[in-house]
C-alpha cells in the first residue's frame, strides 16, 4: 500500500480524495447534471462521478418489459433508458469538468460501457458494488490498466479478494460500503476500513449512504479512510431510488468543511510548546522548578 494517482492528485493512506456521486441523480435531465458539477466544485470537491449502462446489454428483455411506473414511462424500460445519457451529454459534460478543473469518471455497468467512456481518457473507473462479482467487466476494467475504485457493499471478503485476483494489478482503492439507501447509522460498521486494509494491503476508503455526514467524518479522521465518497443531489424530495441517500447542497458544503477542519485539529502528534502559549505561560505559571 503506497499511493495510487487519479489525474493530478496522488491518493495516500493520509490523503483525503473526495467524490461527489452524482451517478444517475440528475434524472436523466443534463442541465441537472451540470448544476451539480459546478456546485460541487464550488464546495471543493475533488471529483464528480456518473454511472454508464447499456440498457440492452445490462438487463434481458423481460426485465426490461417489465411494468415499472416512473416519470419516463410505464415499464422499467422507460426508466432505465430515460436516466441514460448518450455521447452528447457526456461530450457536455467532459467539457464543463475540463473548463472548471474538476475531475470526472463513472462506474461503467457493462463491457460496451467501458468502451464508450474510454472515448474520454477516464482519470480512473469505479466498479460499483453490484458490479463486484461480474467477471468479464472486472477483466474488461483491468485490462485498460486505469485506476479503479472498487466498492465493496454486499460482498464477502472471499469475493472481495476473487475481484482482486481477477484486476490484478495494485492500482486498486477499496471503499468499504453498506448498500442500503439510506443506510442506517447501526449497520455502517466502519471498524471494516481497517479490516480492509489489513487484509488487503491496499488503500481504502468509504462511500457512504447514510443520511448525514458525521459518519463520513469519522471513516476519515479515525479510519483513515482516504477516499469519501457521497451520493449529491438537487433536492432529496426530487424522484429517484438514490435521492432519499444524497446529500443536498447544505450538506456536502458541509462535509468538505468538516473533512477539512479535521485535517487542521489532528495535527502533527508531536507535543510541544505553541508560539501562542508563551505569553500564557508568562501570565499564569507561577512557579516553574523543572
Amino acid at each position: 500500500m503506497s499511493s495510487v494517482r487519479i489525474g493530478n492528485s496522488i491518493i495516500t493512506p493520509n490523503s483525503t480524495f473526495t467524490i461527489a456521486e452524482i451517478g444517475i441523480n440528475h434524472n436523466g435531465i443534463l442541465e441537472n447534471a451540470l448544476k451539480l458539477i459546478r456546485l460541487a466544485k464550488e464546495a471543493g470537491f475533488s471529483a464528480v462521478k456518473f454511472q454508464k449502462r447499456t440498457v440492452d446489454k445490462v438487463y434481458t428483455q423481460s426485465e426490461l418489459a417489465a411494468p415499472r411506473e416512473s416519470i419516463y414511462g410505464n415499464s422499467n424500460g422507460d426508466l432505465k433508458r430515460g436516466l441514460e445519457f448518450g455521447v452528447k451529454e457526456y461530450d457536455t459534460i467532459d467539457d464543463l469538468c475540463k473548463s472548471l478543473g474538476i475531475l470526472w469518471f463513472a462506474s461503467p455497468w457493462d463491457e460496451d460501457s467501458v468502451d464508450f467512456l474510454m472515448k474520454y481518457s477516464p482519470v480512473a473507473f469505479k466498479i460499483a458494488s453490484p458490479c463486484l462479482t461480474n467477471s468479464k467487466l472486472l477483466s474488461k476494467v483491468a485490462g485498460t490498466y486505469m485506476p479503479i475504485i472498487l466498492s465493496t457493499g454486499m460482498s464477502t471478503m472471499n469475493q472481495i479478494e476473487s475481484a482482486l485476483k481477477i484486476i490484478k494489478h495494485k492500482k486498486v482503492i477499496l471503499l468499504h460500503c453498506v448498500s442500503t439507501y439510506p443506510a442506517k447509522d447501526t449497520d455502517l460498521n466502519l471498524s471494516v476500513i481497517e479490516v480492509l486494509r489489513k487484509e488487503f494491503g491496499l488503500l481504502v476508503g468509504y462511500s457512504g449512504h447514510e443520511v448525514g455526514v458525521l459518519p463520513s467524518i469519522i471513516a476519515a479522521s479515525r479510519y483513515h479512510a482516504c477516499v469519501i465518497e457521497r451520493h449529491v443531489t438537487l433536492d432529496r424530495s426530487m424522484w429517484g431510488s438514490d435521492q432519499s441517500a444524497s446529500l443536498e447542497v447544505d450538506g456536502f458544503r458541509r462535509l468538505i468543511n468538516y473533512l477539512e477542519l479535521a485535517k487542521k485539529v489532528e495535527g502533527d502528534g508531536i507535543k510541544k510548546v505553541i508560539k501562542d502559549e508563551l505569553p500564557i505561560i508568562k501570565k499564569l505559571r507561577k512557579i516553574e522548578d523543572f
